[in-house]
């Protein structure tokens, strides 16, 4: 075991990894396959995901390739709304089960009055073969068939048990449709997925230490949101895929054999990252790498929404959020610790090229 590594070491390496060091000229699909997909729950905050590692991004090549359906915008790991490479989405899709079927029987199907969820989604399928309906035409022709049962748990069944693409223009950098459906074959053509069982749980782990590592078994379970990795951890460890390092509190980290780790004295410019993203979000004990822990619990909200991320030398200062200006869109920026004046004007400049981008 090697190490140990420090906290900023550890926290440089992430925002390497996350092209959040220095905005890359890539193409989208490379920086969204990076960060092993963009959260999308809200359909602005991907844009903003790629904003802040892209040079000169241009939200018009996003909504080409959602629209050429390279790229899908559906539930995923966590039972989350992601945005992700279509192709990855097929074999991803099959590793989210378990937390898709956690949630259904946690809040969906005592919802049901007796109905049968296998029916529900079969019924749901059928509903959705060769078309694509609203969440709203979908819960209706649900509640005809079981109307003694909650309609919304109803479609939210079939969104569990049943791969679904939320479709285009909603998702779309100008887009506001509400949500519609499509099955995912129907939506991307069918096919087999490039891995299954455990060689798609290794991938899984291989591009999530290429983009977030070096992650403890703890961290990389929160974000996946699957238990019982380790000994498939241990097994790649032991086909020399990974290696094993110690973290700054000696936590045991694991990382792909033969990946550098960053510079602990690079410098790193103030960013404001999308709400939602994973650098903070759902990182379980390793989120201890950009936040501290006094400043974790100011990051809540009452309505659960994630706020955008102000990152000052790498580390979570502060929040910021999108407001109307009239026909306009303004950024607020609100710090949660000291900020000395020049990671303010850092910050500042940041905003106003975020407001640019909005604004275009």
């Amino acid at each position: 075991m090697a190490g140990p590594i420090s906290l900023r070491q550890w926290n440089r390496t992430l925002l390497q990894r996350q092209h959040l060091l220095e905005r890359v000229d890539e193409d989208v699909l490379d920086v969204l396959d990076r960060c092993v997909g963009l959260q999308s729950q809200d359909p602005k905050v991907a844009f903003f995901g790629l904003w802040s590692r892209i040079a000169d991004f241009d939200p018009a090549d996003l909504d080409e390739l959602m629209t050429g359906r390279e790229v899908v915008r559906m539930a995923l790991l966590r039972s989350t709304v992601f945005l992700m490479d279509a192709e990855d989405a097929r074999w991803v899709r099959p590793l989210a089960q378990a937390a898709m079927d956690a949630e259904m029987r946690g809040h969906h199907v005592k919802q049901l009055a007796g109905a049968d969820p296998d029916e529900v989604a079969r019924y749901g399928r059928e509903l959705l073969s060769g078309t694509e309906l609203s969440v709203k035409a979908l819960t209706a022709g649900l509640a005809q068939r079981w109307p003694d049962a909650t309609a919304g748990s109803l479609a939210s069944v079939v969104r569990c048990l049943v791969p679904l693409v939320q479709v285009p223009p909603r998702g779309t950098w100008q887009g506001s449709a509400t949500t519609t459906y499509s099955l995912y074959d129907d939506w991307c053509g069918p096919g087999e997925s490039a891995v299954t069982g455990d060689e798609a749980i290794k991938d899984l782990i291989r591009l999530y230490l290429r983009g977030f590592g070096p992650s403890t078994i703890k961290g990389l379970q929160s974000w996946a949101g699957m238990t019982r990795l380790r000994p498939v951890v241990e097994a790649m460890e032991a086909d020399w895929e990974l290696g094993k390092l110690t973290g700054p509190d000696g936590e045991e980290l694991f990382d792909l054999e033969g990946m550098a780790l960053a510079d602990e004295d690079l410098s790193s410019p103030a960013r404001l990252v999308a709400p939602f993203d994973n650098i903070v979000v759902s990182q379980g004990p390793d989120r201890r790498r950009v936040v501290d822990d006094d400043v974790f619990p100011k990051l809540a909200t009452p309505n659960g929404r994630s706020p955008g991320f102000v990152l000052v030398d790498g580390r979570v200062a502060g929040v910021w959020k999108p407001v109307k200006d009239g026909k306009n869109t303004a950024i607020e920026v609100d710090y949660l610790v000291e900020v000395p004046a020049s990671g303010k004007r850092e910050v500042e400049a940041e905003r106003e090229q975020l407001v640019a981008f909005c604004n275009s």
